[in-house]
C-alpha cells in the first residue's frame, strides 16, 4: 500500500448549489486512474473524451493530460495512463481543470486538499463526502441541465411525461431523478486497468 494518499475536492463548475465530491486516491495513481475515480464518484458514464489542464508555473504554457482524439492526432496531449498524479499535483492547494464531454462541456475544478498518511482500514480510491446528484449524461451541458431541473419542478404534465420518458429510456435509467440525492457510501469504483482495456478493445 502507498504510504501517502491524495485527497481531492471535485467541483462541477457553474452549478448552484454546487455539485461536488471529496475523494482519496493513492499517490502512485496515474491521471487515468484519477479520471476513472472522478467519473465513478461524480456519476458520469465515461462515454466521452476527457482532459486535465494545468498551467506550467515557469513557462505559463498549458499542460494537457488525457486521452488524445485519434481522429485529429493531437500529439500535445500527454497520455493520462503514463503520467503520475504526483508529477503535477505537487502540494496541497494545487488546482487543475478537468473537462469531460467536449460537446456538453462539463468543466470541473480538481483541487488537491491534502496529502495524508494511508489508512490500512480503508480501500482506495474512496469517496468520503459530496453533495447533489450528477447531471444525467448527454442532457446538454449546464443550460440543458438547468432546463431539466426547471421542467422537473415547474413543467406541465406533458413536459414532465416527456422528460421522464427520456430519463427512463436512458442507458443508465435515471428515473426518478432526484437532484439532491447523493450518498458517498454508495459509490463503487471500477478497476482502471479494466476500464482502459475496454476503452481500447476495438484497437
Amino acid at each position: 500500500m502507498s504510504q501517502l494518499i491524495y485527497q481531492f475536492k471535485i467541483t462541477l463548475n457553474d452549478t448552484l448549489p454546487e455539485i461536488w465530491r471529496t475523494i482519496q486516491v493513492s499517490e502512485n495513481d496515474s491521471f487515468w486512474d484519477l479520471h476513472v475515480a472522478i467519473q465513478d464518484a461524480m456519476g458520469w458514464l465515461d462515454y466521452h473524451l476527457h482532459e486535465f489542464n494545468f498551467v506550467d508555473r515557469t513557462s505559463k504554457n498549458l499542460i494537457r493530460i488525457g486521452m488524445p482524439d485519434e481522429e485529429f492526432g493531437d500529439a500535445s496531449i500527454l497520455l493520462g495512463w503514463e503520467v503520475r498524479i504526483k508529477t503535477y499535483f505537487e502540494k496541497a492547494g494545487t488546482i487543475a481543470r478537468y473537462s469531460y464531454d467536449f460537446g456538453d462541456g462539463w468543466e470541473h475544478e480538481v483541487k488537491l486538499e491534502a496529502i495524508l498518511p494511508a489508512n490500512a482500514a480503508i480501500s482506495y480510491p474512496a469517496c468520503i463526502a459530496g453533495e447533489r446528484a450528477c447531471p444525467p449524461e448527454d442532457c446538454g451541458g449546464i443550460p440543458g441541465f438547468e432546463e431539466l431541473l426547471e421542467t422537473l419542478q415547474h413543467g406541465n404534465a406533458s413536459e414532465k411525461k416527456e422528460l421522464n420518458q427520456w430519463l427512463k429510456n436512458h442507458a443508465k435509467n435515471y428515473f426518478p431523478y432526484s437532484p439532491e440525492a447523493f450518498d458517498p457510501r454508495a459509490v463503487k469504483f471500477d478497476d482502471p486497468e479494466l476500464r482502459w482495456a475496454n476503452a481500447f478493445s476495438a484497437n
